[in-house]
């Protein structure tokens, strides 16, 4: 029964990406994930990868920003058909883009030197297993760079009871301690959390030795 409950925030992620994927940009989801992007790329920028996969990618908004100066190999996976549709659109032959689930990264292991995950990792119900595919797919020197929401402590509790009702596809907003205890229980060790804004926060991981 919890299987079938945790698919159906994923269905529900996927149903409502869909449908939104051709205004993402101007929607109220567009608008809050805008200002994480640049730190996200400078963490990005500072680690000279070659590869780079970006999961929960979307339109492609992150790959675009990587694409424009820098000669990186671009990977990108989404749940939502139309938001991978979108993202080729927008990226042309810049990057190769798969339709896929992030508990099932659909690449080899060991395959690249940074992955980023941004603000997408509040839709995961199970990211345990989302952290470990991660962990899978990155190479044992490489890094892993997440961007989310959050909110006080109190708000936060409210919006989590709130998911659990809401069928948009939100799983749960972490706190810092929560986010590095996530990470520490799959094998990474993390460093560098920033808040963004009072919204959002950013983190590194590595792989622990």
């Amino acid at each position: 029964m919890e299987g079938n409950n945790k698919n159906m925030f994923k269905e529900n992620s996927r149903i409502n990406f869909n449908r939104t994927a051709e205004v993402y940009a101007e929607s109220s989801d567009g608008k809050f994930v805008a200002p994480m992007y640049d730190e996200i790329v400078s963490r990005v920028i500072s680690a000279n990868p070659k590869k780079i996969l970006d999961v929960g990618c979307g339109t492609g908004n992150v790959l675009i920003k990587l694409s424009a100066n820098y000669k990186f190999g671009l990977y990108g996976v989404d749940i939502s058909e139309n938001m991978i549709e979108i993202a080729k659109k927008n990226l042309g032959d810049k990057a190769e883009l798969k339709v896929g689930d992030s508990e099932y990264i659909p690449w080899e292991d060991n395959s690249f030197d940074v992955i980023v995950c941004n603000a997408s990792f509040h839709h995961y119900p199970s990211p345990e297993k989302v952290l470990l595919e991660m962990k899978r797919v990155l190479k044992n020197s490489g890094l892993l760079i997440i961007g989310d929401p959050t909110a006080p402590a109190i708000c936060r509790q409210f919006i989590n009871l709130y998911c659990k009702i809401s069928n948009n596809g939100d799983y749960k907003l972490y706190s810092e301690k929560e986010i590095k205890a996530l990470l520490v229980k799959c094998g990474f060790e993390s460093f560098d959390f920033k808040k963004i804004n009072y919204k959002s926060f950013s983190i590194s991981a590595k792989i622990r030795k």
